[in-house]
């Protein structure tokens, strides 16, 4: 992905955000030809000249300190998202080039799935950084069944929102769900742009879903690691679930997704009936089969 294209899009869009109504400036006449603050506006409010900012935008971030990158967000009004994001384009714009490359898959440690089968009562999914299911227990497979097809392998999640349409059924806040999607690849993106499987999964998803290509170039950023989120479960019905997401310093590039109703709520009740189904479920299928009578 190219760095420099990827900082000037980010920040044009940021400043097509903001009005000066919102960052306190003065607006003479009502004749703007854009949207948001101009370029001179926003050098105004970091503190630079507006050619320093110019080639800023234009995706010259080498040698920019990081005073001024923290000025730039201040005036921008970046969240803590996007502010990351910004520092992590400045860090790769400013390095060497790096050669495109695939990254390895993270190693997941033998006790992880162990831990997750203890976790009987939590649906639990170890995913990679482009939401690759890699390990699980009984309860999370039964809480996201289409992740989890038999006999085959598992389902990228992002690949399952966009081209899957079991997806827009399952999430009833589909939308939200697919943005947060976007929004996380391109915290990865900022992170690591040669990184080709990365660059492979947004080059299928752009070419193929529309709607994935219309937020990707929205550029928006957010970090996704505590919410809730609706679905409708095939077997159980609506279910409302908070989730969090659980870094593991031991396996960079891995996390734990655990879901949880809240207690006491028909959703709670709905996950208690998915227990009880698994174990109907599984009672079935490992009965001996009967015997005709002679």
């Amino acid at each position: 992905m190219d760095t420099r294209h990827e900082v000037q899009e980010f920040l044009t869009a940021l400043r097509a955000r903001i009005t000066p109504e919102m960052v306190g400036l003065a607006v003479f006449g009502n004749e703007r030809r854009v949207p948001g603050l101009r370029r001179e506006e926003v050098a105004q409010l970091a503190g630079v000249s507006s050619a320093y900012y110019t080639r800023m935008e234009r995706g010259n971030l080498s040698g920019v300190s990081e005073s001024v990158l923290s000025a730039l967000a201040r005036a921008l009004q970046l969240n803590p998202a996007e502010s990351a994001h910004l520092f992590d384009l400045a860090r790769t714009a400013s390095g060497p080039r790096r050669t495109p490359r695939m990254k390895p898959e993270p190693r997941v440690p033998a006790r992880i799935p162990q831990l997750l089968d203890m976790m009987h009562d939590v649906p639990a999914l170890a995913m990679t950084r482009l939401g690759n299911p890699v390990a699980s227990n009984t309860l999370g497979r039964a809480l996201f069944p289409h992740l989890f097809p038999e006999g085959a392998a598992a389902l990228n999640h992002s690949r399952y929102l966009f081209l899957d349409e079991r997806s827009q059924t399952f999430y009833p806040d589909w939308e939200t769900s697919a943005r947060e999607s976007v929004s996380s690849l391109r915290m990865l993106s900022g992170q690591d742009p040669s990184d080709r499987a990365l660059e492979a999964l947004v080059g299928e998803l752009a070419t193929r879903s529309e709607e994935f290509r219309t937020w990707w170039g929205g550029h928006t950023v957010r970090t996704h690691t505590s919410g809730t989120k609706r679905i409708n479960h095939p077997i159980v019905g609506e279910i409302t679930i908070g989730y969090d997401v659980l870094a593991l310093p031991s396996a960079p590039g891995l996390n734990i997704n655990t879901y949880l109703p809240e207690p006491g709520s028909t959703s709670a009740d709905a996950l208690a009936m998915l227990r009880s189904w698994i174990a109907d479920h599984t009672q079935t299928r490992t009965a001996p089969a009967q015997t005709k009578e002679q």
